[in-house]
């Protein structure tokens, strides 16, 4: 399950450089793999990579009945810069595969900080959270979820984000179309499950994202911005084929000499005006969000 990477980050300041972040995406806890024990062996293979941060990029639980009790199997977590989490569409009660069967409230935003908060977990909901070391920082920057019309990643942005690391988790990946992506400078996605299914030459089959050829898993650069798309560690539907889960383990990497001339030459840029969350009415499979939204 686990895979590892390292990428290099010509933005990264120095201080950073070979940070490891492990993320976790799409356990659906409460399915097949995604029983206690399934979630307990993730658990022991993440912490047997001793990362440095560890990311969840939500859909977590797969319905929130039961929340508390399936979260409580990844309170093991451990990483010396802490775990931090976003929301997925699961956490809101959307479902990805049918518009014709509507929303089942989750919990709010408040009670899912409080259930996280029970495990040592903060959840970042349209905020940032700063990591510093020997007087730079990198900022932890979290969006609730894009499908269901939650994220708001302006507001997100720190004000410095122009001028600092900014480090994007982000259940869905669809958030790189965002004008405000610009300040990012590395986004960590899942939900797409990678398709599940994946036939050699074709592609995925079915991915709930825009360009889905390109978002569906793996490495993606688009509006200026470096992207990497989990498969996830577990799945909704009981089914894979070429297309094996994954715990991606990624090393960031400095580029020698190549920060501090990137942040000379950067001017503060304008604040992107909030947009509409809802995605547009043409694209059919997220049609009926906005009538189940009221």
């Amino acid at each position: 399950m686990i895979t590892h990477l390292s990428l290099t980050v010509p933005s990264l300041p120095p201080s950073f450089d070979g940070l490891t972040v492990a993320a976790v995406a799409d356990v659906h806890a409460g399915v097949r793999r995604g029983g206690d024990a399934g979630i307990r062996e993730i658990v022991e293979q993440v912490n047997a990579q001793e990362p440095d941060l560890i990311v969840l990029l939500g859909d977590q639980v797969h319905i929130c009945d039961h929340a508390e009790r399936h979260l409580s199997a990844l309170a093991g977590l451990r990483a010396r810069e802490g775990v931090w989490a976003c929301l997925g569409n699961h956490e809101h009660g959307f479902v990805w595969f049918s518009r014709y069967l509507g929303v089942k409230r989750g919990p709010s935003v408040p009670e899912w900080r409080r259930l996280y908060a029970q495990i040592g977990i903060e959840v970042l909901a349209n905020e940032a959270r700063p990591l510093t070391r020997d007087g730079t920082r990198l900022w932890v920057v979290g969006v609730d979820d894009v499908y269901s019309g939650h994220d708001d990643l302006p507001a997100a942005l720190p004000e410095s984000a122009h001028k600092e690391f900014c480090l994007l988790i982000s259940h869905h990946p669809d958030i790189i179309d965002d004008p405000a992506v610009a300040d990012v400078d590395l986004v960590l996605a899942g939900h797409t499950h990678g398709g599940q299914v994946h036939i050699p030459v074709i592609g995925p089959v079915h991915v709930s994202c825009r360009n889905p050829r390109e978002r569906a898993m793996g490495l993606v650069e688009a509006n200026g911005t470096v992207m990497y798309v989990s498969r996830g560690a577990g799945e909704g539907l009981p089914l894979r084929i070429g297309c094996p889960r994954e715990v991606p383990i990624i090393t960031l990497r400095a580029a020698p000499g190549r920060w501090d001339r990137r942040r000379e030459k950067l001017s503060p840029r304008p604040r992107a005006r909030p947009r509409a969350r809802v995605y547009d009415r043409s694209e059919s499979r997220h049609r009926g969000l906005q009538e189940a939204r009221g």
